[in-house]
């Protein structure tokens, strides 16, 4: 951070469905866009701001626990640091809200000190469809589903692993990720989402259209087109299987980010900077008929 500048988190939430994403496009409307536009009316700066967000989310995702930060001059914070939160609240649309502005502690970047992202994906099997007034934010599939398959299916994925069946390829990224959570549930009556088969999946982080491919081979064991080994094959297998369908992205919500305490942001932004790779396991000594594993590189 630049000196004499002070970096503000926001916490947000927003309605994806009219959104060409998070990131800022020409001619398109965005998350991003509308919010840094709204930044810069209500504090009556001549000049841009940028925001830097924990996790870039596609057209039509949704957020409720999205976080960003921006880096403002000591002054302006001073002038309009109290007020920010309410007249961003008279300025942005409806379906963006920001529910807290506040100073960031030292090191903080909303990006790479994240430790998790927990996202939650919304499936209806009801052979009558979707609840009319959810229909935005739940995935009809026309099939029951056994949540029981789909678990034992999920189980198999956990740990980290090359993504790269699972996700959109992006030149010089790296598709390494370790999926710390991946696990469907029916709440019961009287608790939010009940009667829906609803995926929790955290990871440390996503590629590109990780959630939404995932998601999608396991509704292919859950309706019984497929074994239940079938999305750990596909993982194996490191390329895009034709049989898996990226679900639709309205039914996918951003829950959650996680963070490390204060102390742990410096040496967490560092480690989040590293290309990953995944551990060779190291060939055993001539004779001895076993083979040993390399210990897994350091979290990132």
């Amino acid at each position: 951070m630049r000196p004499g500048h002070v970096r503000v988190r926001l916490d947000l939430a927003y309605d994806g469905r009219e959104f060409s994403g998070w990131a800022r496009q020409r001619e398109r409307r965005t998350v991003q866009g509308e919010l840094e536009d709204a930044l810069r009316i209500v504090m009556r700066l001549p000049y841009p701001v940028e925001l830097t967000v924990a996790g870039r989310t596609d057209a039509g995702v949704h957020a409720r626990g999205q976080v960003a930060h921006v880096d403002l001059a000591e002054e302006v914070w001073a002038e309009h640091g109290e007020k920010l939160l309410r007249r961003l609240a008279g300025r942005l649309p409806h379906d963006v809200r920001v529910w807290s502005v506040r100073e960031a502690p030292p090191h903080f970047d909303a990006r790479f000190s994240a430790i998790w992202r927990r996202y939650a994906y919304r499936v209806g099997d009801d052979r009558g469809g979707v609840d009319p007034l959810r229909r935005g934010h739940v995935l009809w599939h026309d099939r029951p589903l056994d949540v029981g398959l789909m678990n034992e299916a999920a189980a198999r994925l956990l740990g980290e692993h090359d993504f790269a069946a699972y996700c959109k390829k992006r030149e010089g990224a790296t598709t390494i990720r370790t999926l710390l959570d991946l696990h469907w549930e029916r709440p019961e009556p009287g608790r939010e989402d009940a009667g829906l088969a609803v995926a929790t999946v955290r990871a440390d982080a996503f590629c590109h259209n990780m959630v939404r491919a995932l998601v999608g081979a396991m509704l292919l064991v859950g309706d019984g087109h497929r074994p239940v080994g079938f999305p750990a094959e596909v993982l194996a297998g490191r390329v895009r299987n034709s049989a898996v369908n990226v679900v639709r992205p309205y039914g996918l919500t951003l829950e959650e980010v996680g963070y490390p305490a204060d102390d742990r942001l410096a040496a967490r932004n560092l480690a989040a900077r590293n290309r990953r790779t995944l551990p060779t396991p190291t060939p055993a000594p001539t004779g001895t008929g076993t083979a040993t594993v390399a210990e897994p590189a350091p979290e990132s």
